[in-house]
């Protein structure tokens, strides 16, 4: 741009009704949440509609999507810190949709490919072809999103919901910890894995082997019955992404309080300090850091 600011520029099909239908619904929903600017939204620049060309023009987010790292080889492996703090970055834009935009959006087609990440390894959702108002057009005679992640409550009913995008994120949590594609038979081995499993134990056998066992046991487990309330059968058994979002903050405060506790016992004075007006533990790292607060926890994280 004439601004100096690198762009990703998406470029839809104009040969058929289908491609006008997605771009006049992307726009729509877009600029609706434009007005409501969330970080973990991927924000829309701009648009254009002249010449037969429809393009809609994004914020560039230059670390690629979610499936991306999870699969591609010319990536490190995401560690499991990492993957904690994009399932929270993936659920507080979900939340915000949810309970924050007025009226309630409903995303529809959450899935690793759609969550993409900038320069500082933060998640954002994207792509809101299939988004709708949830007021709006809530039944449709076929069965839109991606299977694999698709809500089975949705697919016998074609009544959409917002636990419908819950049922999803829950596949995308068993994802990140299994790193296994859902179009692959993911759910398929989280259901026998779930068999063996004694509530919030014994989910570490359905561990990512790229993670090389470098996990803290109990937080995977939290984060793995999380993900199983995500995908019951029955809607209103799920949680709601507030209360997703929710667990996943006291998880990673848990956390930093471990890291915190444990550097007091190596650290020599002046290393560690605590600010007990704001709760936040500062400690001196070398990793790579988020420029992100949460409360009293500190973004931080390894690659």
């Amino acid at each position: 741009m004439s601004t100096g600011e690198t762009v990703a520029v998406k470029v839809l099909a104009t040969d058929s009704k289908q491609g006008e239908k997605e771009f006049q619904t992307e726009v729509a929903m877009v600029m609706l949440l434009g007005r409501l600017h969330h970080r973990n939204l991927v924000n829309l620049v701009g648009y254009c509609a002249a010449k037969g060309q429809h393009m809609l023009v994004y914020v560039y987010m230059s670390k690629g999507s979610l499936a991306s790292h999870l699969y591609s080889e010319n990536h490190e492996p995401l560690s499991w810190n990492l993957r904690v703090y994009i399932a929270l970055d993936v659920a507080r834009g979900l939340e915000y949709l949810h309970d924050g935009a007025v009226p309630p959006v409903i995303h529809r087609d959450i899935k690793s490919s759609n969550i993409l990440l900038d320069q500082s390894m933060r998640a954002r959702v994207a792509d809101f072809g299939l988004s709708r108002e949830e007021m709006v057009d809530k039944h449709a005679a076929n069965i839109r999103g991606t299977f694999g992640y698709l809500d089975p409550e949705y697919i016998s009913t074609r009544t959409f919901t917002k636990k419908s995008d819950v049922y999803s994120f829950g596949v995308l949590l068993f994802e990140l910890i299994a790193g296994r594609n859902p179009l692959q038979g993911l759910m398929e081995y989280v259901e026998l894995a779930a068999m063996s499993t004694e509530e919030k134990d014994g989910w570490e056998e359905i561990a990512d082997s790229r993670l090389d066992g470098k996990f803290d046991v109990q937080e995977l487990n939290e984060v793995a019955a999380l993900a199983y309330n995500c995908v019951n059968r029955v809607p209103k058994k799920r949680p709601s992404m507030r209360d997703i979002v929710q667990v996943l903050t006291r998880i990673l405060k848990t956390r930093h309080i471990k890291k915190y506790q444990m550097s007091l016992s190596v650290a020599t004075a002046g290393e560690v300090s605590v600010d007990l007006e704001q709760g936040e533990t500062k400690i001196p790292i070398t990793v790579h850091q988020r420029d992100e607060s949460m409360d009293s926890a500190t973004d931080t994280f390894e690659m």
